[in-house]
């Protein structure tokens, strides 16, 4: 590989391609060898990679920001005049799609995901789209009940599927505008998230919070606000969705760093302070934070005492050969996988397993049998 001029390509504010290249790994997908970079530094985005056989480089999808209080937060992120789109934040498995010679799916950390390189083949019409716009990458969340990665049920979804959030140019990362985006999205039959409308800065709060409130109610994410050029956007997240994750969290308690929980918690606090105006409603948020913390880890003590495997529960679906690669992929991950079943269903395997957390099991088995705890 020719770091030299991939380090010009990438307009990083490292000093020396050395300095850079130091934070990539060397991965392979079949008979191609790629390098990618799993964590950001010096400002190379988090997942972006470099494909010399392709000669291509495939930028790392820029992390967003999140606004803590909608008032005055969103008038301070946004210039006074611009348009803002508030759009659904889905809860799936984020991946950058782009043509290789071959379309593959690349994970927020740089991997490719064989089994989400078979289903976006599958599902999407990758052959039009790349034909007319070979150089663009398309963003995308796996969504649904059925996936590897995330469990989130959505009324219209079945199994899985892709929402389209974002088309970039792959090398450059520069984004497509909101508008031309959801068009050219239209146009080749993409499913995107859901568009809550087009608001200016100061009158957002409203928009926002109603957004918010229908979210919430069904259980779902949150939003992203994105000016219309796409170039700055942040994010906004319900109180379901700060109550999962921390449930999620204690459920596996040794395998998330007080990091993850406490943001969560800091998170739940500014939007109560925010919009909760009387004591009872305090009271009740405080209510719903309590047992998201305690039950799930009480629930998974009991599931230990009882000899169970813990751990993230999941279900694939997808032709055999794919969930085959799909294993594989996982067990180079150094990952401990449970099959609880494995059937055929209309030519598809339909497997259910557990990602097992050897951590949280080990540790709360070792409390059990009356380990004691440093503290």
């Amino acid at each position: 590989m020719n770091e030299r001029a991939y380090f010009e390509r990438l307009s990083t504010s490292a000093e020396t391609p050395a300095d850079l290249f130091e934070h990539f790994e060397t991965r392979t997908h079949g008979d191609r060898t790629y390098h990618a970079m799993p964590s950001a530094h010096h400002d190379v985005e988090r997942g972006t990679v470099v494909v010399p056989d392709a000669d291509a480089v495939v930028r790392g999808y820029p992390s967003v920001p999140r606004v803590l209080v909608l008032d005055p937060g969103v008038e301070s992120f946004f210039a006074a005049d611009e348009r803002v789109a508030v759009e659904e934040k889905l809860d799936g498995f984020n991946v950058r799609i782009v043509d290789l010679g071959e379309p593959l799916a690349f994970t927020r950390g740089g991997y490719v995901c064989p089994y989400t390189t078979g289903r976006a083949r599958a599902r999407l019409d990758l052959s039009s789209f790349f034909a007319d716009h070979p150089e663009r990458m398309l963003c995308a969340e796996l969504v649904g009940p059925e996936t590897p990665y995330t469990s989130h049920d959505y009324d219209d979804v079945d199994s899985h599927a892709f929402r389209v959030f974002d088309v970039r140019d792959r090398e450059s990362g520069e984004p497509l505008p909101v508008e031309r985006r959801r068009d050219c999205c239209a146009a080749y039959g993409f499913d995107q998230p859901r568009l809550f409308g087009w608001v200016d800065p100061a009158a957002a709060v409203e928009t926002v919070r109603e957004a918010i409130d229908h979210l919430d109610d069904a259980g779902r994410e949150g939003v992203v606000l994105k000016a219309a050029d796409a170039t700055s956007m942040v994010k906004y997240t319900t109180e379901s969705q700060h109550h999962d994750e921390l449930a999620y969290a204690f459920s596996l308690p040794f395998d998330y760093g007080r990091d993850f929980v406490f943001s969560r918690v800091v998170r739940e606090v500014f939007q109560a302070a925010e919009f909760d105006g009387s004591e009872e409603r305090r009271r009740e948020r405080a209510h719903a934070l309590g047992e998201a913390i305690l039950l799930p880890m009480v629930e998974t003590i009991d599931d230990v005492s009882r000899g169970e495997t813990v751990g993230e529960r999941q279900t694939v679906r997808g032709p055999p050969d794919e969930v085959d690669a799909l294993f594989d992929h996982l067990r180079e991950q150094s990952l401990t996988l449970d099959v609880a079943s494995d059937r055929r269903t209309d030519g598809e395997r339909v497997v259910e397993f557990v990602k097992v957390s050897e951590s949280t099991q080990d540790r709360i088995q070792y409390y059990l049998e009356g380990g004691t705890r440093d503290e």
